[in-house]
C-alpha cells in the first residue's frame, strides 16, 4: 500500500522582533501570495503579539479557510502576561529565554491562565478556538490542559536539538508524529489511557543524515551547540535555501521507505524576515506544487494532518526515514527508526557502519518541569540513553554501536537495502542485516561477530551501568534505571554483546 507522504507548511508570526529592525508584514504577504500562486494549502500560527496586531489579522480574515488554517504559537510576550497580571521578566516584549519566553517559567495556575488568555484572544479575532497549537517546546501540563480544554487536533514542537537557541529536546521521536504521554509529552505513549488524544508533529524538516550531529569534532572535549541543517528556507548550504540539499532532502525523505508515513514540515518565522527566507521559498514552494502535481506529496494545513492521523492510527505506528545518500557525499547513508519504545539510528559512511544512536522511553518519567518552575535562560527535555553518537563522542572516538567479526575484523558495509514489513523493518547492508522491530532489534550474519559500544566521553547524558549479566543489562539516567535484555546472543561486557548461531536480539 502507498503510504502517506505529507508536508505542512507551517508559518509562524510574532508582532516583535527585538533584536533588530526588521520588517514582519511582508513575509506574510509574500508567503501568502505564493501559496496562492502554486495552490499550496498550510497553516499560520499566531503569537499572543500578532493576534493583537490588525495588519496581521484583518489580512488573515480575508483568506480563504479551505486553504489557509489559522492555529497559535505559544511563546509567551510581555502583553500576554499582563493581560495575566503576572509579572513579567523578559529582557524585551518578546523574550526566547526559558524562564520568561516559555510555559515552563510559570506556576500551574499561570500557564492555564496564559493559555486561556491566547485562546480567547483567537476567538475574538476570528470567531472560533483554535484546533493546532505550536510552540519550539512546552511542559506536559500545558500540553494536557491545551488538549483536554480546547480538544485540539495536533500538536507540533522543535525538532531534536542541543542547545541551539538556549534549549535541548534529547533522544525524542525523531520526525513524523506521535502520541504523548499525558505524563511527559516528550514521551510516546505506550498505552492508549495514558496517551494525549492529538498527535504531536517535530518542526523543520531536519537533515536525516547531518542534523543529528552538527557541528560535531572528534577531536572535541565539551558537547557543542548544534548548527542546523534543516528545510527551513533562510539556511544555505545544506539546507532550505540551497537548492541541491533540498532536491536531494525532498527525494530521500519522501522515498516511501517510512513504514507509516513520511513527513516534513516546512516554513518560517516572520522574525527571519523576507530577505532571508525569499530565495529558499521561491524554491521551494514551486517545487512542492510540482511534486504534488505528480502524486509523489500532500501538501496539507497542520491539523488536516493530526485529524487524518487520529482516523489511521489508535496509538503511535513505528515509523522511518531512510536517506540512502547525503546531499554532497555518496557514501553517507542512515535510517532512522521511532516506535513508542526506543529510537535509533543506524549509520553508515568511508569509516564503516555504526549504530550512531539509541534512546529508549520511559512513560513512567515525570516531565522535569511538572512541579517546578524553569528559572534559567535555557531548559532541557531528554529520554534514556544507551549509544550517543553526538554527545559521547570526543577525544579522537565517534562513538557508537560497532559490529566486527570474532578475529576482531570490523563488519564492512553496503549502502542499505529496506523491506517494509508493516511495523517491521529489515535493512540490508550485504554481510549483515538489521531487522528492527517495535520493542527489539535484531542483528545477523553469517560469522560469529559482536556488537560493541564504542564511546569517546562519558561526562555528558552517560548512563551508569547497575547490573550487567549475560542476559540482562541494566542501566541507570538520572534516578530511572532501565533495561536491555539479550534474547539472543551473551553480555560478555556491558557495552559488548557476542552473537548466538549468527544473531544478536536485544529487547527493550
Amino acid at each position: 500500500m502507498k503510504k502517506r507522504q505529507i508536508v505542512n507548511i507551517v508559518n509562524f508570526l510574532r508582532g516583535v522582533e527585538p533584536r533588530m529592525e526588521r520588517d514582519l508584514l511582508t513575509p506574510l504577504k509574500e508567503q501568502i501570495r505564493l501559496m496562492q500562486q502554486h495552490r499550496l494549502r498550510g497553516t499560520f500560527l499566531l503569537q499572543y503579539d500578532a493576534l493583537l496586531d490588525p495588519a496581521y489579522t484583518d489580512l488573515l480574515r480575508t483568506l480563504d479557510p479551505a486553504q489557509f488554517e489559522f492555529g497559535v504559537w505559544h511563546e509567551i510576550v510581555e502583553p500576554q502576561a499582563k493581560a495575566c497580571n503576572i509579572p513579567w521578566t523578559g529582557r524585551f516584549a518578546w523574550d526566547w529565554h526559558c524562564h520568561c519566553g516559555f510555559p515552563v517559567g510559570y506556576t500551574k495556575v499561570q500557564r492555564e491562565q496564559l493559555v486561556d488568555v491566547l485562546f480567547e484572544r483567537f476567538r475574538t479575532v476570528f470567531g472560533y478556538y483554535p484546533r493546532v497549537f505550536g510552540s519550539w517546546f512546552f511542559d506536559s501540563h500545558t500540553a494536557r490542559y491545551v488538549c483536554d480544554r480546547y480538544e485540539i487536533d495536533a500538536l507540533c514542537n522543535c525538532k531534536e536539538q542541543f542547545g541551539t537557541d538556549g534549549y535541548t529536546l534529547w533522544g525524542g521521536y525523531y520526525g513524523q508524529g506521535y502520541y504523548p504521554s499525558r505524563n511527559n509529552v516528550f514521551f510516546p505513549a505506550r498505552r492508549e489511557e495514558h496517551a494525549l488524544p492529538a498527535p504531536l508533529f517535530r518542526m523543520l524538516g531536519s537533515d536525516p543524515v547531518y542534523q543529528y550531529d552538527a557541528g560535531m569534532d572528534i577531536r572535541q572535549r565539551v558537547t557543542p551547540s548544534q548548527k542546523v541543517f534543516t528545510l527551513e528556507p533562510s539556511y544555505p548550504d545544506g539546507g532550505g535555501a540551497d537548492p541541491r540539499w533540498v532536491d536531494w532532502y525532498m527525494r530521500e525523505n519522501f522515498n516511501g521507505e517510512c513504514l507509516s508515513f513520511g513527513y516534513a514540515q516546512a516554513g518560517q518565522e516572520n522574525s527571519f524576515g523576507w530577505d532571508l527566507m525569499r530565495d529558499g521559498i521561491l524554491y521551494q514552494f514551486p517545487l512542492f506544487e510540482r511534486l504534488q502535481n505528480e502524486g509523489k506529496i500532500t501538501v496539507e494545513p497542520l491539523g488536516e494532518t493530526g485529524r487524518w492521523y487520529k482516523n489511521t492510527f489508535a496509538r503511535t505506528p513505528a515509523s522511518a526515514i531512510v536517506a540512502h545518500t547525503a546531499y554532497d557525499d555518496e557514501r553517507k547513508h542512515s535510517v532512522w527508526y521511532s516506535t513508542d519504545t526506543y529510537r535509533i539510528n543506524l549509520y553508515g559512511d568511508a569509516d564503516g557502519f555504526r549504530i550512531r544512536d539509541l534512546h529508549l522511553f520511559g512513560t513512567e518519567i515525570p516531565d522535569p518541569y511538572e512541579n517546578a518552575r524553569c528559572t534559567e535562560n535555557s531548559a532541557t527535555y531528554e529520554t534514556l540513553p544507551v549509544f550517543d553518537g553526538f554527545r559521547h563522542s570526543g577525544n579522537g572516538t565517534a562513538a557508537g554501536g560497532r559490529l566486527a567479526f570474532a578475529d576482531g575484523t570490523p563488519i564492512s558495509c553496503n549502502a542499505p537495502s529496506f523491506q517494509d514489513h508493516g511495523e517491521e523493518a529489515v535493512l540490508h547492508y550485504g554481510a549483515f542485516s538489521v531487522t528492527l522491530r517495535p520493542r527489539s532489534l535484531s542483528v545477523s550474519s553469517e560469522k560469529p561477530f559482536t556488537l560493541t559500544y564504542r564511546y569517546g566521553k562519558t561526562d555528558d547524558h552517560f548512563p551508569a551501568v547497575k547490573r550487567q549479566d549475560e542476559t540482562v543489562l541494566t542501566l541507570s539516567y538520572n534516578g530511572t534505571a532501565y533495561s536491555l535484555t539479550a534474547a539472543e546472543g551473551r553480555f560478555v561486557s556491558p557495552y559488548c554483546v557476542r552473537s548466538e548461531n549468527g544473531r544478536i536480539t536485544l529487547c527493550f
